[in-house]
């Protein structure tokens, strides 16, 4: 049997089992008789090859005219021929869908938990969805196992993973348990672990690398809660922060610059040396337009050459304090020669890209580009370093 995967919706030859399933990609090569019923063999040329029984399914990079009928294939769509050995799948043939859950090459992997949230940022990447999607957190217990321990770090993302509650302990401990050597970055609002007893159960796991990286978007509670649309988040938000800290978790914290921020970056920055100078990191963090930010562009849209004057003074303020500090989601050209030593290449390779006048730069390999969603608006100080 045969089944074509791609978004054009090819039909599903008969006898093919609809149900959904996650398996680990191998590639043809030495291969055990009896291979795990969780991975799937993926063959570039299966014609005239004999194929080894026992994996779940065959992916196919070609289309075959004779194949082993009673061995279960997809074919795959070309924009899915990237996938090589590791990377982790969902497939499912009533849609004729292919989902990639993990990449083994890529050092951006993360994992989605919920889609829930309890704030409405202004700027929101992936809008919060009100349905129950549990499900999630039962699939990525299945797929932890199937992740390559070698992997440097993974993300826990959402929605707002607080709202797991109980379910999040419990996915800490799988990631402890079967990926012990990978950092993981869990992105969170804080606001949950204002409860000391949540904060205590993070802190009890023990995870050997693990940071929170929790966004606080300005010194004034007001301010705070109108850029998250919550009242309450902010002391919410800075009770969680202390919690986690007593619990002994690392603790990241995040600023998105924007027009309704960057002002009082000046100020953030004084606050934080004074009050939160104990957390580990602070990622001071251009705005992504995706989402509600893309809704919302006009009102937070702001060139980062018209905030160069509060973005120095801040790093300056925390770098003083001896907090580690970093820029991420900003082009080298659009930032002063004093920030590049705090810049960071932080976007996901799937999202990243570069303008047409990047080609000849200099310090491209230093730069972290744009976000694929930047040709929306773009920086009028994007030009190449030519020495």
């Amino acid at each position: 049997m045969t089944l074509a995967l791609s978004a054009q919706g090819l039909r599903p030859l008969a006898g093919c089992s609809p149900t959904p399933f996650i398996a680990r990609i191998r590639e043809q090569g030495d291969v055990p008789e009896r291979a795990p019923e969780r991975e799937v063999l993926l063959l570039s040329d299966p014609a005239g090859r004999p194929v080894p029984l026992g994996y779940r399914g065959y992916l196919l990079r070609q289309d075959v005219s004779e194949w082993n009928g009673f061995q279960v294939a997809y074919v795959l769509a070309p924009e899915l021929h990237y996938l090589a050995e590791g990377d982790v799948v969902r497939i499912h043939p009533a849609r004729r869908e292919l989902s990639v859950l993990y990449r083994r090459a890529s050092p951006s992997n993360s994992l989605l938990v919920t889609e829930r949230c309890d704030n409405l940022r202004l700027m929101c990447s992936q809008p919060p969805r009100k349905q129950d999607d549990s499900w999630l957190v039962d699939e990525l217990m299945d797929l932890i196992p199937l992740i390559s321990p070698e992997t440097r770090e993974l993300g826990i993302t959402g929605g707002e993973p607080g709202l797991l509650g109980e379910r999040l302990i419990l996915l800490l401990e799988q990631l402890k348990q079967w990926l012990p050597r990978t950092g993981v970055h869990v992105l969170t609002n804080g606001r949950r672990f204002s409860s000391p007893d949540f904060a205590r159960a993070v802190g009890r796991v023990e995870h050997p690398d693990l940071m929170l990286g929790v966004p606080l978007y300005s010194d004034l509670t007001e301010e705070h809660d109108y850029v998250v649309q919550a009242r309450g988040a902010f002391d919410e938000t800075v009770r969680g922060i202390l919690n986690l800290k007593r619990a002994r978790v690392r603790v990241e914290l995040r600023f998105v610059i924007h027009a309704q921020t960057y002002a009082r970056l000046p100020m953030f920055a004084e606050f934080v040396s004074r009050n939160l100078r104990f957390v580990d990191h602070v990622a001071l963090m251009g705005l992504e337009l995706m989402g509600f930010a893309k809704t919302n562009l006009r009102l937070l849209w702001v060139d980062a050459l018209d905030y160069q004057r509060e973005l120095s003074e801040a790093v300056r303020t925390l770098d003083r304090a001896g907090l580690s500090t970093s820029l991420y989601n900003h082009q080298l050209c659009t930032l002063p020669a004093e920030l590049h030593a705090f810049a960071r290449r932080s976007i996901s390779d799937w999202k990243n890209t570069y303008a047409d006048e990047c080609g000849g730069c200099q310090k491209r390999d230093m730069c972290g580009g744009f976000f694929a969603s930047s040709s929306l608006r773009r920086s009028r100080g994007i030009r190449p370093f030519l020495g």
